[in-house]
Order: structure tokens, then C-alpha cells, then sequence
């Protein structure tokens, strides 16, 4: 049995090249956006940390990536999420759909602006 990994990088080098990628985008997307978010595995996920607080999780399916940035995010950016199937939690893209680095980056400052606001 395989042991978990313990680290992003470490989640990430066990894939595919492709799928490795779009999820390397994500996480440098979101460091980008917020320089001060940590790295941790949380749930077996890749996850950036703000405050203490999960920021966004990001993982790889064999049919499918999926992001979550928070459901207050998927709730309020629903109109531009059209063609990704979603759950309360996550929005599910695959290497042919990917999603827009603009969407990326609006979801995860609805999400900073919830938690800055204690939410």
C-alpha cells in the first residue's frame, strides 16, 4: 500500500504529467494572489492555508480535477460556472476544460474576503 503523501510536492509528483501541471497552475495561481498562504496536505488534498484556515483544496480524479475554493465562492460566482459540474463545495474541470486563471482568482478572493471577515 502506498503511503500518503505528506507534502504538495509530493502529492503532485505522483501523477501524470498533464494532470500535474493544470494542478502546479492552480497552486501557483493562488500563491500569486496570496504570497502569505501556507502548504499542507489536509482530507489527502493538496491545500493552501490563510490564517490557519483551509484557503482552497485541489486534487486529481482519473476522470476528472477538481477545485474547491468554498461553497460561498461556488455560491456567488455560480452565473460563470456554467459548463463545470459542481458540488456544494467543488467545481469539477477536466484537461479540456479547464478553468479560466480569472475564475481561479475571483473564487479565491471571494474566499480570502470571507475569512477576512471571520466568516
Amino acid at each position: 500500500m502506498t503511503e500518503k503523501p505528506q507534502t504538495i510536492d509530493e502529492y503532485l509528483s505522483r501523477l501524470d504529467p498533464a494532470p500535474r501541471a493544470a494542478l502546479e497552475r492552480i497552486r501557483q495561481l493562488v500563491t500569486a494572489l496570496v504570497p502569505e498562504a501556507t502548504e499542507t496536505i489536509s482530507y489527502g488534498m493538496p491545500t493552501l492555508l490563510v490564517q490557519d484556515r483551509a484557503l482552497v483544496y485541489f486534487t486529481a480524479s482519473k476522470k476528472h480535477l477538481s477545485f474547491y475554493p468554498s461553497s460561498w465562492a461556488i455560491d456567488e460566482l455560480r452565473d460563470q460556472l456554467t459548463g463545470y459540474a459542481t458540488t456544494a463545495h467543488a467545481i469539477k474541470f477536466t484537461l479540456d476544460t479547464p478553468l479560466p486563471s480569472e475564475l481561479i482568482e475571483a473564487l479565491v478572493r471571494v474566499h480570502v474576503r470571507e475569512i477576512e471577515r471571520g466568516r
